[in-house]
């Protein structure tokens, strides 16, 4: 499946398109830490300030997108697309916490010859600093494209403008991708919202969980499930290449057992063969292996081994139990979790398991940690609280994102921007907190839900 981005040049009143292929690849903004606070800056874009506290959102304008000509498609009719994808991309942006949307409810029709002359005049009682205005068009192959245009206000220019031309399927997936445009090009951070969250849906009393694996948008739409319940499955992982997710399961053992699930071909399989118990697995940043805990004659150790499987590679040999391994974004450091020290803390060794050495020294437990893509925080999930923190690899500036609500298993957006989090103790909900802005949102699934992770931004 493909989604074709393409550069604008013009439109006609007739529709027709002058269209050239542009790279969809966003550069990541070297590591900084947060929190944010955004502040107009040059070019209308919006900077992220580090040094102090969170400002009011940036209001955005965006009306409803129109089209050349109404048509039928699979997806629906064009005009109400139109409406459809202007919501997403208010709710995305929204979402993040650094935007508050103007519409697209209550704002001026927009004219297809306006997408790309803008009335200015009619958004600046609005109080919108930027507009986003676009369409949607049926093309005679059968697909769509979805325009996407950003404008400055006041200084009347535009700032960007792309097309995406999708399968009918595909369409809310252009939406997301026009946000993520947006979000890019007005912070100068990374995309997120063109992504997928594989979790554990869960339903049924306690005694008796029913705990499937379930994949959907990361907004919660396109939801389907990937197992039948037959089996217990907990913490799934995507590949960074997003061709499998490894997750541990209790399917027809008294052990857990970690498991490779081919997305194309649904086919699952085993990661280690023999009788030792394998659990918390996570792939290295190129997903080539898959690091994991194994239990040998009573010490639980961090092993490493190929996706494709092998003979695992032993990385720790220390008394206790060590466990929840993540890489570094480069593959060069894994943080993981260990009570040697008599307590659960956290630790980090190189890649092959040398110079390991404590970072967490706060009252309480740390669990459950997992690197940022960004390489400047590490997620964690506080224990005793259960509140989800961050902190930098050497353990300092240690800051809680979340409070009440039993909150645990950290998951990065791929920006390194977002954290996905479970809430509740005993009907899980899934939860995402921006850290640069503090904002929390609920992200609705038709379960509950557990042990969510985020993919990459989609291909």
């Amino acid at each position: 499946m493909r989604i074709i981005t393409v550069r604008i040049f013009r439109i006609t009143a007739a529709a027709a398109l002058s269209l050239a292929f542009a790279s969809a690849a966003v550069a990541q903004e070297p590591a900084q830490e947060p929190p944010a606070q955004p502040e107009e800056g040059n070019d209308g874009q919006l900077v992220v300030d580090v040094t102090g506290g969170t400002r009011a959102a940036l209001p955005i304008a965006i009306p409803v997108m129109p089209t050349p000509a109404a048509a039928d498609t699979p997806a629906g009719n064009t005009q109400a697309l139109g409406r459809q994808v202007a919501q997403i991309v208010a709710t995305d942006l929204g979402n993040s916490g650094l935007f508050t949307p103007v519409g697209p409810d209550g704002l001026p029709a927009v004219s297809f010859p306006q997408v790309e002359a803008p009335d200015y005049g009619a958004f600046s009682p609005t109080g919108a600093q930027n507009l986003v205005q676009g369409f949607v068009q049926a093309n005679g192959n059968g697909t769509l494209t979805v325009g996407c245009y950003l404008y400055d206000v006041s200084a009347q220019s535009q700032l960007a403008r792309a097309g995406y031309v999708v399968q009918p399927r595909d369409w809310r997936r252009a939406a997301h991708r026009c946000a993520d445009s947006i979000y890019s090009r007005l912070t100068g951070e990374g995309a997120y919202f063109d992504t997928r969250i594989v979790y554990v849906s869960e339903t049924g009393p306690a005694r008796r969980r029913i705990k499937r694996l379930a994949m959907m948008d990361y907004d919660g739409a396109n939801h389907r499930f990937l197992t039948n319940g037959q089996y217990t499955v907990l913490t799934p992982r995507f590949a960074p290449d997003q061709r499998t997710i490894t997750f541990m399961t209790y399917q027809g053992r008294d052990q857990p057992r970690v498991m490779v699930y081919e997305i194309e071909s649904g086919r699952v399989r085993p990661l280690v063969p023999g009788p030792y118990m394998t659990f918390a697995p996570r792939y290295a940043p190129d997903s080539s292996r898959i690091i994991f805990s194994m239990a040998v004659n009573g010490n639980t150790d961090i092993y490493t081994i190929p996706v494709a499987g092998g003979t695992p590679t032993r990385l720790t040999n220390a008394p206790g139990i060590d466990t929840g391994g993540s890489y570094s974004p480069d593959g060069r450091r894994i943080v993981f979790e260990s009570d040697r020290g008599g307590s659960q803390q956290l630790y980090v060794m190189g890649a092959d398991g040398s110079g390991q050495r404590r970072i967490s020294f706060g009252g309480g437990g740390y669990a459950t940690p997992v690197w940022s893509p960004r390489g400047d925080l590490i997620a964690f999930t506080r224990t005793g609280a259960f509140q989800i923190g961050v902190m930098t690899p050497d353990g300092s500036g240690t800051r809680i994102l979340t409070s009440g609500g039993y909150a645990e298993g950290p998951s990065w957006a791929p920006n390194g921007r977002a954290v996905m989090f479970t809430r509740g103790a005993s009907s899980g909900q899934l939860w995402y907190v921006d850290v640069a802005s503090g904002a929390v949102r609920q992200v609705r699934t038709p379960l509950g839900g557990s042990d969510p992770a985020w993919s990459p931004l989609r291909n």
